[in-house]
């Protein structure tokens, strides 16, 4: 009989090893990981249509449809969550495109929340912007609004659950009157330590004291409070599918453009992205490194940023794309307006290091 030599016995021996480690690596890579990855989401224009229709439609004795240019809204879509997690293939792919965000899964998805509730969450967030949004458009027409908060969900094991209700109705968050969704958030935001709710509960007043824990970079309490206003006139706002709260300056934008003769951007190509409050404030976003690289594939030439998010903003703009920082809807009127008049543009605020 015949032996392999002692060096073809240690060759092979060798490169059996490596076989397999390269199949222990490659199982590996194929195990779920604990990340997610945002990247760019769909893009619409406020001023244009949807598949279901036009996204923005107002009482048409009062609508001036005469617009050119864009205003833009956008989006984040993100890949893996609890029940479907990426692999570490995935997760590696995303590290070659700029446009994407690797993040921890624990840092979006909350640890008691299900694909559900999230998607449930996301959906009141952004019917509470729409309603925020013609709030905020319609004052600034002049128009006159009644308003109130009211609870919609309140999340399973969080500081709220057992303390606060649906259907309860907020009237102020210590000691700040609740107009809307964005000022119960910067109540709670304002004081370290537990938030002092006053609240009607069936006809009743109450008040209930709810200690807030820190979450992505915020303090939640873990309710989904919603707005609900009164609007002397009928305006709707069509955008099926799409979540979250991050698009309501953009819709109060093109309300404003509707109720108003002429266009607003002047045919100007605008993009952005911020909450907002129904006084006009403008709040910040997630995701906001990759909506820039959206709006430039959208075709935008400017881009409206969330003064809070410039931390996010420098370093990051995408060659080609202008930003404004602004703080309230009236920044940002001002600053499209500066640009479709041709005026001077340097004085704009922009986000700066430091």
């Amino acid at each position: 009989m015949l032996f392999p030599r002692r060096r073809d016995r240690a060759a092979f021996g060798g490169w059996a090893a490596v076989f397999v480690s390269l199949g222990a690596l490659l199982g590996m890579a194929f195990l779920p990981s604990p990340f997610v990855v945002e990247q760019p989401g769909p893009t619409f224009d406020t001023l244009g249509e949807t598949d279901a229709g036009p996204l923005i439609t107002v009482p048409a004795d009062l609508d001036h449809p005469d617009t050119e240019g864009s205003l833009t809204l956008l989006t984040v879509s993100i890949a893996g969550n609890p029940q479907r997690p990426l692999t570490w293939v995935d997760v590696a792919g995303a590290f070659l495109d700029p446009a994407d965000e690797i993040l921890p899964m624990d840092l979006v998805y909350a640890p008691t929340e299900t694909i559900e509730q999230s998607n449930e969450a996301g959906r009141i967030e952004m019917e509470s912007s729409q309603a925020a949004a013609i709030a905020a458009a319609l004052l600034h027409e002049g128009y006159e609004i009644d308003a109130e908060v009211t609870i919609a969900d309140v999340l399973a094991d969080s500081p709220a659950d057992g303390v606060l209700e649906e259907g309860d109705r907020i009237l102020s968050v210590n000691g700040d009157p609740a107009y809307d969704v964005s000022s119960i958030r910067e109540s709670i935001a304002a004081v370290d330590g537990a938030s002092t709710f006053d609240i009607e509960r069936d006809g009743q007043p109450m008040t209930v004291t709810v200690e807030p824990i820190e979450s992505q970079g915020q303090r939640l309490v873990g309710i989904v409070p919603q707005n609900a206003f009164t609007f002397p006139i009928d305006v709707s706002i069509e955008l099926p599918n799409v979540g979250g709260p991050s698009a309501g300056m953009m819709f109060a934008l093109g309300i404003v453009d509707r109720l108003t003769e002429g266009s607003l951007t002047g045919g100007v190509e605008w993009a952005g992205t911020g909450t907002i409050s129904a006084t006009g404030d403008v709040g910040p976003i997630g995701g906001i490194e990759q909506k820039m690289h959206g709006a430039l594939a959208a075709g935008a030439e400017w881009f409206l940023a969330p003064v809070e998010n410039c931390g996010e903003v420098v370093g990051n703009v995408p060659d080609g794309l202008h930003v404004v920082a602004v703080d309230t809807l009236d920044d940002a009127m001002t600053a499209i307006e500066t640009v479709a008049s041709g005026g001077d543009t340097s004085a704009l605020p922009t986000c700066t290091a430091g």
